[in-house]
């Protein structure tokens, strides 16, 4: 295994921080390194945790993170934040709730910037995925922007998708939607000290016991949490774990290979037909109503 991935595998947490910074730049000198990035992975879980505004996610990814270190493991944090409208960065919001766990040698922390990607990741989270695992981070947390019922991007990429709603918020009729819940692996009804509590995880229950969601699978469990005090986080925790083995089945796990690739594949040919010598021109027809996109775009893929 060669630098930097052998400083990963020992616990370096300078060099991996070096890593997604470049990771998060588009490095292109990673672009060869890719294969070996991701041999050197150990197979960690990776775990997505979304839902809407208010609903206690990063409030609860922390009492998650303080059940694991209870356990003994190390744990990775991908946070992605909404960006910066002036220096694209961060806005670091998600990460300043977990500063409890910032000293900890065993807890890895980033706050990502979505930079206008829609979907509540970035665009190379998947990539900084791939380098907590290889620095030897299991499981891996990733929290969403928090955008709200089109936030599904993180089923395509976590093992397991907890969706975090609050009671009386009204987002139990979202369940009969296509959308959010739609790709929960787990739903957590987080505050659970609220009155309301108890029946929106029965309502939740009812409806999704009907719902559509992912292939081949089980309605998702529904439990009730209250993250500022820790209640429900051991068996949520546990939950997840059980979880991990459904989503390696190998239909499951096709399935989200099947996505990944075809983002890269939408990714590349989008790279690719922009620094082709007709990306202007085939721009300005598009613009004159010369051409519709469609065509403009088989013909960018043919040439």
């Amino acid at each position: 295994m060669a630098e930097p991935f052998a400083e990963l595998a020992g616990g370096g947490r300078r060099p991996l921080a070096r890593l997604l910074t470049r990771i998060e730049n588009g490095d292109p000198s990673l672009r060869g390194a890719l294969p070996e990035l991701f041999a050197a992975g150990h197979e960690a879980h990776i775990v997505g945790v979304t839902g809407p505004p208010g609903s206690g996610k990063s409030t609860l990814v922390n009492a998650l993170i303080s059940e694991w270190r209870r356990r003994g493991l190390r744990v990775g944090v991908l946070a992605v934040d909404p960006s910066s409208p002036v220096t694209r960065g961060a806005i670091l919001g998600d990460r300043i709730r977990m500063m409890e766990h910032a000293a900890d040698p065993d807890v890895f922390m980033r706050s990502m910037a979505s930079r206008g990607e829609l979907g509540g990741l970035a665009a190379t989270t998947w990539l900084a995925a791939a380098a907590l695992d290889a620095a030897g981070f299991d499981p891996i947390l990733i929290e969403t922007v928090g955008a709200g019922q089109a936030e599904v991007e993180i089923a395509r990429l976590a093992e397991t998708t907890v969706v975090v709603e609050a009671p009386e918020m009204g987002d139990e009729v979202q369940a009969i939607k296509a959308g959010l819940l739609e790709v929960a692996d787990l739903v957590a009804v987080n505050k659970g000290d609220r009155p309301g509590a108890p029946r929106s995880a029965r309502q939740l229950r009812a409806m999704l016991s009907t719902a559509g969601g992912r292939i081949e699978r089980q309605p998702p469990s529904v439990l009730v949490t209250t993250a500022t005090t820790g209640d429900g986080v051991p068996a949520l925790a546990d939950a997840i774990e059980a979880h991990r083995a459904v989503a390696r089945e190998p239909l499951a796990a096709r399935e989200r290979a099947a996505n990944q690739v075809r983002r890269a594949l939408a990714d590349l040919a989008a790279q690719r037909a922009a620094a082709s010598g007709r990306w202007e021109a085939t721009l300005d027809a598009v613009a004159d109503r010369e051409l519709d996109p469609l065509t403009a775009a088989e013909q960018l893929l043919d040439a």
